[in-house]
């Protein structure tokens, strides 16, 4: 599991940050790959990647502003070109269909795979199915605008192999029925039960990704115990009325957030481009006292999201 940040900028693109993009990498869980929100040139910063496009099954929308969703019509539209045939399911508010629709049709373009959408209006769970639960919560932002929680399922605990070695129980087909649990006889009369020789399950691991906003507790409770939380900053510490004025948060709000809700790392996005250079990264040194595990992200950077220790 792994985000790779497309976009990191505020606003409109400038020459270090692109507008908002990442998309959460599930290769080895699930060879998907999701995509929260698409700034204007998203396709572009793809190509710098690995990222094929066909591999994206899903897009989380979390408002409609231009920043967010300009690079929308051209990613679908390429992801037909480039062998994309699988199906592609859309989630955002309410306008989000009407948008994709209305770009797609007066551009006469046409999508070679069939595409879903998911309006939101409310907060609420997106789905839980193949071993990953996506929930919604609305934030404080100027338009209706939407946070996610993915939470991935617990895996089940190993084969204690070393331990039926010990025991002296024979490899072979028999250890798949004791790691299904199930309890077995063997041929010197013993009856071994398959829980006493598997671990204990490992937690699976917690990503919030929000959107655009003011302090809100619905943000406390989307990144409640989250492996990573990946919160604006289009502030800095100190802006605290402007960012309220422009329905936006500081690195220190985000760091509150991350704090309050226990989350282990925080990841400080959509960078406004009056921080350049050093004056950005003094974004998340400034709340490091609050949450030590703090970074602004830049374009292309990818962070891996390492199950719990």
């Amino acid at each position: 599991m792994q985000l790779e940040f497309l976009g990191t900028g505020a606003g409109s693109p400038s020459k270090q940050r692109n507008v908002t993009s990442v998309a959460l990498k599930l290769l080895e869980e699930l060879n998907e790959i999701w995509l929260f929100d698409a700034g204007e040139a998203t396709q572009h910063q793809i190509l710098h990647t690995t990222i094929r496009p066909r591999k994206v099954t899903k897009i989380f929308i979390t408002h409609l502003h231009g920043d967010h969703i300009f690079g929308l019509p051209g990613f679908l539209s390429s992801r037909s070109f480039q062998g994309g045939n699988e199906p592609l399911t859309i989630y955002g508010p309410v306008g989000i269909k009407k948008f994709v629709i209305t770009a797609l049709q007066v551009s006469e373009s046409r999508l070679s795979y069939p595409l879903k959408f998911v309006e939101i209006d409310h907060s609420q769970e997106l789905f839980n199915d193949r071993g990953f639960k996506v929930t919604t919560m609305s934030l404080d932002h100027k338009i209706a605008c939407y946070g996610y929680r993915i939470e991935e399922a617990d895996h089940p605990g190993e084969l204690q192999v070393d331990k039926l070695r010990q025991d002296n129980i024979p490899s072979g087909p028999i250890y798949g029925q004791l790691k299904a649990g199930k309890t077995v006889k063997l041929d010197d009369g013993r009856v071994i039960d398959g829980r006493n020789y598997i671990g204990k399950p490992q937690p699976g691991r917690i990503i919030a990704i929000l959107g655009d906003t003011r302090q809100t507790p619905n943000a406390v409770v989307l990144a409640h115990q989250a492996d990573v939380l990946v919160h604006e900053s289009t502030f800095a510490k100190n802006e605290a009325k402007m960012a309220h004025n422009y329905y936006h948060s500081t690195s220190l709000q985000a760091a509150e957030v991350a704090k309050q809700a226990g989350a282990k790392k925080l990841l400080l996005t959509h960078i406004s481009a009056r921080y350049t250079g050093k004056a950005a990264y003094q974004l998340a040194y400034q709340v490091r006292d609050v949450v030590p595990d703090t970074r602004v992200v830049n374009d292309f950077d990818v962070i891996d999201v390492p199950f719990k220790k």
